[in-house]
């Protein structure tokens, strides 16, 4: 991608962390990290308690990006079908014909993701990993856009179902929201004073299109695109990769980690890292892209031994520890 195009992208995507402030007030490093996710064509995984704006980031940015956006709240007798759809006999032709579910969308937000049975979760794993439904052995593709992004509670636990580590790995990252620093929970309240509704300010919102002048018919859809394929040509050094690679082995070997990180999760973090590259207005990679990235990719798929979380670890303090054990290349 040439360095025009590339100063173009980090513009577009900082009038749109701009626009989306608006709305979602102390977030732009989630909302940030959320677009990456999109650019990347990876799903997302936010964990915070309730009211801390996770579905108002996807609905958020699906204004900004004219995508379709629908969600699906999650219970415990909720069906694969009610997400996927179904085949259903008509009788004026006598035929059966496909009812597509709310999959078939460009952002589909799983509330509360993990207050459904493994049964229906497990419906989510080949949309996320192969963005096809099939059903009765007939292949429906999905949006080239289709990205998951899911919420659930880190607190509560009752009547919620443990997330299996085979989907745990198919999002591209997990990001823990927290409450915003005090001024900025602040301006939420000026926000809503003038309102006279609790319905989030979307209607303020306009898609975020306009930088590519050369192209005046070109929608942000268009946009989309142009990134994904200028992440094609940002250039990773050998001595990067093998710093990714090096990060992802010590993983595995770390004294509390049960199960260390995957070679997804290796191609996975090579890859955001050269989004986060093209978004900060650079084609090439720093091991500054590499660590700021590795958490978000990394923390949800290292699987913890039972006295690390008795004595209180984290997979970030592993994180943490890993990066800073691992030789940075000069």
């Amino acid at each position: 991608m040439h360095t025009e195009e590339t100063a173009t992208v980090q513009e577009w995507v900082e009038s749109l962390l701009n626009r989306a402030e608006r709305v979602v007030v102390g977030q732009r490093e989630s909302q940030e990290l959320v677009l990456l996710a999109l650019l990347c064509g990876g799903h997302v995984l936010l964990e915070g308690v309730p009211g801390t704006a996770k579905t108002l980031m996807a609905r958020t940015l699906a204004r900004l990006l004219a995508l379709d956006c629908k969600r699906v709240q999650f219970t415990p007798d909720l069906m694969p079908s009610d997400i996927l759809g179904t085949n259903v006999f008509n009788l004026q032709n006598s035929q059966f014909e496909f009812r597509a579910g709310p999959v078939f969308t460009d952002i589909l937000v799983a509330d509360e993701i993990n207050r459904t049975p493994p049964k229906t979760q497990s419906a989510l794993l080949e949309v996320m990993e192969e963005r096809t439904v099939t059903i009765d052995g007939v292949s429906h593709p999905l949006s080239e856009f289709f990205t998951v992004i899911a919420t659930q509670n880190p607190i509560e636990y009752e009547g919620t179902y443990r997330l299996p580590e085979a989907q745990l790995d198919r999002f591209l990252l997990k990001l823990n929201i927290e409450y915003p620093p005090a001024e900025e929970e602040d301006r939420i309240l000026r926000l809503y004073q003038g309102r006279g509704t609790l319905a989030a300010p979307l209607d303020i919102l306009a898609p975020v299109g306009e930088f590519l002048t050369n192209e005046p018919n070109a929608t942000t859809r268009d946009l989309i695109l142009r990134a994904r394929q200028g992440t094609a040509q940002v250039v990773a050094k050998s001595e990067i990769c093998s710093y990714i690679g090096r990060i992802v082995r010590k993983t595995r070997e770390m004294d509390k980690v049960l199960m260390g990180a995957s070679s997804r999760a290796a191609v996975h973090l090579l890859q955001a890292a050269k989004v986060r590259a093209l978004m900060s207005g650079r084609n090439f990679i720093t091991p500054d892209d590499v660590k700021r990235i590795c958490r978000p990719v990394l923390r949800h798929r290292l699987t913890l031994q039972p006295d690390a979380y008795v004595e209180g670890f984290t997979t970030d303090d592993i994180l943490n520890n890993v990066l800073e054990r691992v030789e940075v290349p000069r």
